[in-house]
């Protein structure tokens, strides 16, 4: 593991069993299916960056979110970190002092909040577990603490959640996570369910929680125009599988994987430059019947017979990793 990484994913894999039951399948001779939400990543994020996952939707990347806050179990590969190996049997006592270094926030913040407690209670949650203060005033004092942190009143902490806006929601999960006072932050679509201006509002203020607080950020999205305003290094997904994985500044400025270039040309043209975009061309292929070969290559206007046959792995090409037959071919020209 890389000295300044603070977490390493090594070939994560999820799959789900999502067959019919045993009876009904034997009956109709029909084989079991498996759905592969993720099928091989591997990625480091390196301790105070902001590491981004972007791909259309269905390609895996909160299914990547739920595996590394432990939501859901690894089918195969493995989670280190900080140089502790997550699928390692670990104490109790030490599980709790790791689990308490991360945090998640979520998409929904209208779902994410239990409507029966007041914003205290939700608050103060995480304190409480991991024992981080004892006596009232103290868990009082600190709930304070963190809501004015987020931009709120601790005044705000007497209210219910149904009394606050989707932006001021959100705040309260920022606040929610910070309160176990972790070192990084899994962030799924955090600001998708919210108005444009309200985005803008959360994205400054999680930016500038990260430079006082040196918070860590996995940050999952559609939306590339957030993504290039946050990420330092950014991985594109596409049917559960890495496709290319470069700092911000060099993938939007000269992005070498076709469905990485397919994506950058959905980005409204603001500079009204006239350059002719292609758009992205059909759907995102069935997860529990995918393609062979490169699993992009019926949308892929550089496809050959070699895509088409052989599943590409991510390589090196300069500062970048990428996996694409046409790339290394030198075919994307």
């Amino acid at each position: 593991m890389a000295e300044n990484a603070l977490l390493q994913v090594n070939n994560l894999a999820k799959h789900f069993d999502v067959s019919k039951p045993w009876l009904a399948r034997v009956i109709e001779n029909q084989p079991k299916q498996i759905l592969k939400a993720v099928d091989g990543l591997s990625f480091t994020i390196n301790k105070g960056e902001t590491f981004s996952l972007v791909g259309e939707s269905g390609c895996g990347k909160s299914t990547v979110a739920k595996l590394i806050v432990g939501l859901h179990k690894p089918s195969g590969g493995e989670i280190i970190f900080d140089g502790i190996n997550l699928n390692d049997a670990i104490q109790k006592k030490d599980a709790d002092l790791v689990r308490r270094r991360w945090q998640m926030i979520f998409q929904d913040p209208y779902a994410s909040l239990n409507p029966r407690w007041r914003v205290r209670d939700i608050v103060s949650e995480p304190i409480r577990v991991f024992k981080l203060a004892t006596s009232t005033q103290e868990i009082s004092d600190r709930v304070g603490q963190l809501l004015t942190q987020v931009g709120l009143s601790p005044a705000d902490g007497d209210k219910f959640p149904h009394e606050f806006s989707g932006g001021q929601r959100q705040r309260i999960s920022i606040a929610r996570a910070l309160s176990s006072e972790p070192e990084f932050l899994v962030c799924d679509e955090p600001t998708s369910a919210l108005d444009v201006s309200v985005q803008a509002q959360i994205l400054n203020l999680m930016e500038d929680l990260q430079r006082r607080l040196g918070l860590t950020y996995m940050f999952i999205s559609h939306n590339l125009a957030v993504v290039y305003h946050v990420s330092d290094k950014i991985g594109v997904m596409y049917l559960g599988r890495l496709c290319e994985v470069a700092t911000a500044g060099r993938l939007f400025k000269a992005p070498k994987h076709p469905y990485t270039r397919l994506l950058l040309d959905t980005i409204p043209d603001m500079d009204m430059t006239g350059i002719e975009r292609a758009p992205v061309q059909g759907e995102v292929p069935n997860p529990i019947d995918p393609p062979s070969g490169c699993t992009f290559h019926p949308r892929c206007p550089l496809a050959n017979k070699r895509c088409r046959a052989e599943l590409p792995e991510l390589r090196t090409d300069g500062d970048s990793l990428i996996a694409c037959h046409a790339v290394e071919e030198n075919r994307d020209s």
